[in-house]
């Protein structure tokens, strides 16, 4: 369901938008698929820094284990 709304934006940052509408995506349309890559790219972020607690959270136990798994291979 669509919704009308109204924003303030800086008359500059209208203008660019204006140049970049064309006759297949509105003015609508293009700050629609704007705010949704930008929600989707926090969205990735927030993802990333959780598994990057994880792995920090567990990288000692990790280097750890790969050390001892490097230790069996032999020099060539």
């Amino acid at each position: 369901m669509r919704v009308k709304t109204s924003v303030t934006i800086d008359e500059r940052v209208l203008r660019a938008l204006d140049k970049a509408v064309t006759r297949s995506r509105s003015r609508s349309r293009l700050i629609e698929d704007a705010a949704r890559e930008y929600l989707a790219r926090r969205g990735r972020a927030a993802r990333e820094a959780r598994d990057r607690a994880i792995l920090d959270k567990a990288a000692d136990a990790l280097n750890r284990e790969m050390a001892d798994v490097l230790s069996y291979q032999d020099d060539v």
